[in-house]
């Protein structure tokens, strides 16, 4: 049998700051999460994920096609 693997303490200052700071979540609905529904909520501050922009001929059909105010023309 090998070592055992080294294992970190939980890093409990980062949570906190989190879920009382960022979340502005009150102490007892911290404390009353679970582990996952504080990963779960952490997810909504995630990098979206980087998508490329509608190639201009793509981005002028969608404005014709979707105008902001539906009873003028396209001035394009």
């Amino acid at each position: 049998m090998g070592a055992p693997a080294a294992t970190s303490p939980f890093p409990w200052s980062e949570v906190m700051t989190f879920g009382l700071g960022r979340l502005r979540w009150p102490p007892d609905v911290f404390w009353a999460a679970s582990p996952r529904e504080i990963i779960a909520a952490s997810e909504a501050f995630r990098a979206a994920p980087a998508y490329e922009p509608p190639a201009r001929g793509t981005l002028k059909a969608l404005m014709r096609d979707h105008p902001d105010n539906p009873g003028e023309a396209a001035s394009a």
